[in-house]
């Protein structure tokens, strides 16, 4: 038996960008998620994983979840300089409070301008066609538009 592959892609917003993660699993989601990320300032296969970042954060809500996420990998990229590549994400059930949270990994690399070529700066997730479902394959699809 083969694992079920994730994928990730950009839909159209007519101010901005809409990133969408698909995965097998809610984590893989969120991980493919981040690579949407990544794609709408440069193509991920060009960032070599190379130096890890610690993530985590919770929210209420799956949706809320994603959000915090993808802003917490803008806020890294931004103070940072880097771009990632790879994502390792494990999401918790909700703790006595009702509260889901998140512990990832984010494997990537200082901004290189010539190599990288850096096509738009992300400056937040937002809330506009947030989403999080499961399609009819059983497939997890999280998505929301980044304001570029």
């Amino acid at each position: 038996m083969t694992k079920a592959q994730g994928r990730w892609e950009h839909f159209y917003h007519q101010a901005d960008i809409g990133v969408r993660g698909i995965g097998p699993t809610l984590d893989e989601a969120f991980e493919q998620a981040g690579l949407a990320l990544t794609a709408v300032v440069t193509n991920p296969a060009q960032v070599r994983a190379i130096q890890p970042i610690e993530i985590e954060c919770e929210a209420p809500r799956a949706s809320l979840l994603l959000v915090d996420f993808l802003n917490r990998l803008v806020y890294e990229m931004a103070t940072r300089r880097m771009l990632f590549s790879q994502f390792e994400v494990h999401l918790s059930p909700p703790d006595l409070g009702g509260a889901l949270s998140l512990h990832a990994l984010a494997w990537g690399e200082p901004v290189d301008p010539a190599r990288h070529q850096p096509a738009v700066e992300v400056k937040g997730a937002t809330y506009c066609e947030l989403e999080v479902r499961q399609n009819p394959a059983g497939e997890w699809v999280v998505q929301c538009v980044v304001d570029v």
